[in-house]
């Protein structure tokens, strides 16, 4: 286990050693943390180039790292222990250098498991959130003492630096589906949270963390929405628990679409949860810098190559060509295969990717959604698909011939598909770059859309780190670029207010 935890004088000897990488402070915490963190939420143990990023991140200046009990279903903590222990035992990054974030509160997958255990043994976990099928919430003390201890042992640690509660109004979600009064609700929500504050103030009188906070979606929202948090009544209640709380951090979502961190007035006297932070000496995490959510759906703030749009026709033919080989397939190829009938019956269903294009492929909303499509479901459908038929082709020459055809036939079928989302895509992103560029002079600067929009976020007052998801050497250095830009940390609500009025209805 790696003993210690992040220090001052460490994380600011780790900023020195990689200036000009942009560095702040970590609000009343002291802690210096890279302008941008790294985000956890799609690395998983195992996956070579996830692995590969974070170690590039580390090594070259990016010293806060953000991961969640939920992530890959605890594979994203694992994966970090593991970095951690390598590059530690290796002298390259000593542990009071870098600062850990973890978060908890989601049950799914083997919590999720472990949830219907107890609930089957008479012992289920208290206050639970029965959200839906395959998913529950929770932030009890004695759920929350569970989680830490599992967290620490996946990430290999003595100490986890910042532990967050992660979207407790899940809650507030459940109250309103379930028609409670909202302000009983909202009186229960606080209940949890303080019970929960109170909790991890004896974690860290325990030595198991450090400092703790709220990762919340709506912490920006409208005062007047049903799952608002208020930032101001978590600050009170946290004040209510100790005066010398150690309530260090909070998390949420601010991205060039969404910036009701910084222009909605949901506190008193007028102030964003952004400014409240602020005055408060809060840390600062941001989510979701790239990945707004605007009319049309998910919308990635990256720059897009231009495609040129097929007609009709020619997509159509390109998911008849796809559907000819998958009929190919289940009528001449699986059932000459030594496999068992239940499981053809499962690779035929597996492999149908042609009729699923040729019903919706006019229908999946945005090119985010068509990309998730793709990289979440079908190529990973077909790839299982292929990765279990791939022995057998030794034995079936023309098994052998369709397992090297069939994925340009997809490939095909998918990219002539994606020309209608791309070009829609492109045109929005051009307009938001436009947009930027106008609402002030610093996000004007050269760089890539990612590079701007994350400049826009670390050049606002009370900003201190912006969470990307850096799976990839190319995302870790596209970051690092943005951060070794000399920029001043600002009050910008001119400019959002300029780049929020430019884009209404983006």
């Amino acid at each position: 286990m790696i003993e210690g935890y992040a220090t001052i004088d460490a994380t600011a000897e780790y900023a020195d050693r990689y200036a000009p990488v942009a560095f702040g402070l970590l609000g009343s915490t002291g802690l210096k943390a890279s302008r941008a963190g790294f985000g956890g939420y799609r690395i998983s143990s195992g996956v070579s180039h996830h692995e590969q990023a974070l170690k590039t991140a580390i090594r070259s200046g990016i010293n806060l790292i953000d991961t969640s009990v939920n992530y890959a279903d605890g594979g994203s903590e694992t994966l970090m222990g593991e970095v951690l222990q390598d590059l530690t035992a290796g002298g390259e990054v000593q542990r009071h250098q870098v600062i850990v974030v973890s978060k908890v509160g989601y049950l799914q997958g083997a919590n999720y498991a472990l949830s219907q255990q107890r609930r089957g043994e008479g012992r289920p976990f208290q206050d639970l959130v029965a959200y839906g099928e395959g998913l529950e919430h929770c932030i009890h003390p004695e759920f929350i003492e569970d989680q830490l201890s599992r967290s620490l042992t996946r990430l290999n640690l003595e100490t986890i630096d910042g532990y967050l509660l992660h979207n407790p109004e899940y809650y507030l979600g459940w109250a309103q589906k379930n028609e409670l009064p909202v302000n009983s609700a909202r009186d229960e929500y606080y209940r949890r949270i303080r019970a929960a504050f109170e909790h991890l103030e004896a974690e860290v009188a325990r030595g198991r963390i450090r400092f703790y906070g709220i990762s919340s979606n709506t912490f920006p929202a409208a005062a007047d929405d049903p799952e608002f948090t208020s930032l101001e009544t978590v600050w009170g209640i946290a004040n209510a628990v100790s005066s010398e709380h150690h309530f260090s951090l909070v998390q949420m979502p601010f991205n060039l679409l969404e910036s009701g961190a910084v222009l909605e007035a949901n506190q008193s006297e007028g102030r964003s949860a952004l400014a409240f932070a602020a005055e408060k000496d809060l840390g600062v995490l941001i989510n979701r810098p790239l990945n707004a959510f605007a009319a049309g759906g998910l919308l990635r703030l990256a720059d897009l190559e231009q495609i040129q749009r097929l007609d009709t026709n020619e997509i159509i033919a390109k998911i008849r060509g796809l559907q000819k080989s998958e009929t190919r397939f289940w009528r001449k190829i699986l059932p000459h295969l030594d496999i068992p009938q239940p499981l053809k019956v499962r690779v035929k269903q597996q492999n149908d990717v042609a009729d699923s294009l040729k019903h919706y492929w006019k229908n999946f909303g945005s090119y985010e959604n068509f990309r998730q499509a793709q990289k979440g479901s079908f190529w990973p459908r077909v790839q299982g698909v292929l990765d279990f038929l791939a022995p057998h082709g030794e034995q079936h020459r023309e098994l052998a011939g369709w397992l090297t055809d069939h994925p340009l036939r997809l490939k095909e079928a998918l990219d002539a598909v994606g020309t209608i989302y791309v070009e829609e895509a492109v045109r929005k992103l051009s307009r938001i770059r436009y947009a930027v560029n106008d609402a002030d002079s610093d996000w004007e600067k050269p760089g890539t859309l990612s590079q701007k929009a994350i400049r826009a976020l670390r050049s606002t007052v009370g900003v201190t780190t912006v969470l990307v998801g850096m799976r990839r050497d190319a995302y870790v250095e596209d970051v690092l670029t943005e951060l070794k830009q000399p920029l001043a940390q600002t009050d910008r609500q001119d400019s959002w207010t300029q780049l929020d009025e430019a884009l209404q209805g983006s």
